[in-house]
């Protein structure tokens, strides 16, 4: 849980809000408000942002480590503080600090993982007005992947990604995470998924299969994002970075999210290292991390 990672001293809070990734990702139709019903896997990795959050009399304020962050309520951690007032009726402010570690746009739902982590400080710093499904429901009301960023570990995610279904823990591994200097606009890669044909689809049941197995040879070979062909289309440096990750020793990689980064499972840290040393020289977000449960 979340509030696990929370420092409470006096007025403020030291959070740490955890990278996801997808282990699996299937985008299943269009629904009526226009969103997508998904099938997917999330994982949380040992890479995380750091927050400090502090309680004040009245106001907020957001400052980052990145000068093109905005720092009003166009940031969803700012709105999350918001909201939280608004719930609550407490008159009060809160001066948030986020160091960022986690790649901007990544597809590792950083944004999602600080907007939790505030709702869960001054939740705590108030003493807890609001429940755990409270919280869980007020921050899936500012992004789809808000709800799991609570909890995190492994689990099955449905719906928007608000229906979510706790698994066995994935088995303990190294993880490398590439992140292109890119962005990609996720409206674009639903759009042409809508219209795409024999897409790869990831096998839910079975990795959910090989995660119970604790097996890492087999959770890296049902690793599938349905979004990764579409994607890899529009930016064929996403493919090149799988192709390499695998040559590298990875047993198996694939894109987390809409992208652009990638992920390799590796068992072996020497050879994630080198191979985290080799896309260092070509590219800026490189990240050796592991599986958190």
């Amino acid at each position: 849980m979340l509030s696990d990672d929370i420092v409470i001293t006096g007025r403020r809070a030291i959070a740490r809000s955890y990278a996801k990734v997808n282990l699996t990702l299937d985008v299943l139709s269009r629904r009526a408000d226009g969103y997508h019903d998904i099938k997917m896997i999330m994982q949380t990795v040992s890479l995380f942002d750091l927050l400090i959050i502090d309680r004040t009399d009245g106001g907020i304020t957001l400052s980052t480590n990145l000068k093109y962050l905005p720092v009003n309520n166009k940031n969803i951690a700012y709105k999350a503080a918001e909201l939280f007032y608004s719930l609550t009726s407490i008159r009060g402010g809160a001066k948030i600090i986020i160091h960022k570690n986690i790649p901007v746009a990544a597809g590792l739902a950083g944004g999602s993982g600080n907007c939790a982590a505030v709702l869960c400080a001054l939740n705590m710093l108030y003493g807890c007005p609001l429940s755990d499904e409270e919280l869980i429901r007020a921050g899936a009301s500012l992004g789809a992947d808000v709800a799991y960023c609570f909890t995190g570990g492994t689990q099955l995610a449905e719906g928007i990604g608000e229906i979510l279904t706790p698994l066995p823990p994935a088995p303990k591994t190294h993880i490398l995470l590439v992140k292109p200097p890119i962005s990609v606009s996720t409206a674009a890669v639903y759009e042409q998924i809508d219209s795409a044909e024999n897409m790869t689809r990831p096998d839910t049941d079975g990795m959910i299969r090989a995660i119970k197995s604790g097996s890492v040879k087999d959770v890296a070979s049902k690793l599938c994002n349905v979004m990764e062909s579409v994607t890899v289309k529009l930016h064929p440096v996403v493919g090149g970075i799988k192709k390499k990750m695998i040559m590298n020793g990875a047993l198996g990689a694939v894109m987390s999210g809409s992208g652009p980064t990638v992920l390799g499972i590796f068992d072996d840290y020497a050879k994630a290292k080198k191979s985290a040393d080799s896309f260092s020289m070509q590219f800026r977000d490189v990240y050796l991390t592991s599986i958190m449960n």
